[in-house]
């Protein structure tokens, strides 16, 4: 299968079609190999918006929730992002040619050991990654311009906040273990704006400032 051809009708009819206007955004998931990402029996359904089991009872985001965190994230290309939920790596590899260094969370040993290959294996070398609760953020590397967290839940976790620098974004989806609400947070000062941008439906963000199970 010529995976260029299917790269190319799901930015038409899934990031184009669906209202995404980010020029990089669109350049970038036009380039980015999903398939790779999943196992090789499901190489067939990569390039539809869906979701896509990749073990471990995680999943990998549909194109479109994608595109629309990343355009939310307002990257030019200088950035230092903060990735919670590393899952299968292809947000994170999105990520990683929009801004200028990405530093990834992830829970699940194997699931970031898989991530970290497959990343490696396209030569995706600006991303920083660790096995860590995501929802106490990485202090170490902050303050981050832009945070991107991959899994749903209560509210957005206070040491996130605090690690997002003046001027930052952090999109994020809020709400009961089965569907959320993305939310866009901009921070000014010592304050933070929050704009919804629609209903979602992620899996749930365990740890610390998340839920507990």
């Amino acid at each position: 299968m010529d995976y260029r051809i299917s790269r190319e009708k799901m930015v038409k009819h899934h990031i184009l079609g669906r209202g995404i206007r980010d020029e990089k955004v669109i350049q970038t998931m036009r380039e980015v190999p999903r398939h790779l990402f999943v196992e090789e029996a499901l190489w067939s359904l990569a390039y539809s918006d869906r979701s896509l089991p990749i073990g471990e009872k995680q999943t990998i985001s549909k194109p479109y929730i994608v595109a629309l965190m990343v355009e939310a994230a307002e990257l030019k290309g200088g950035e230092s992002v903060l990735e919670i939920g590393s899952g299968s790596g292809y947000q994170t590899a999105v990520l990683a040619r929009m801004a200028s260094k990405v530093y990834s969370l992830e829970r699940i040993p194997s699931l970031l050991i898989r991530a970290r290959r497959v990343l490696d294996k396209i030569g995706t070398l600006n991303v920083v990654m660790w096995q860590s609760d995501g929802t106490k953020g990485w202090k170490e590397y902050a303050p981050y311009d832009a945070i991107i967290v991959s899994a749903g839940g209560p509210d957005i976790p206070g040491p996130l906040l605090d690690q997002l620098a003046d001027g930052g974004r952090l999109v994020a989806p809020i709400g009961d273990p089965s569907c959320q609400d993305l939310v866009k947070v901009v921070r000014q000062g010592d304050e933070f704006f929050r704009t919804s941008l629609g209903p979602c439906c992620f899996v749930k963000l365990l740890g610390a400032h998340g839920w507990r199970d």
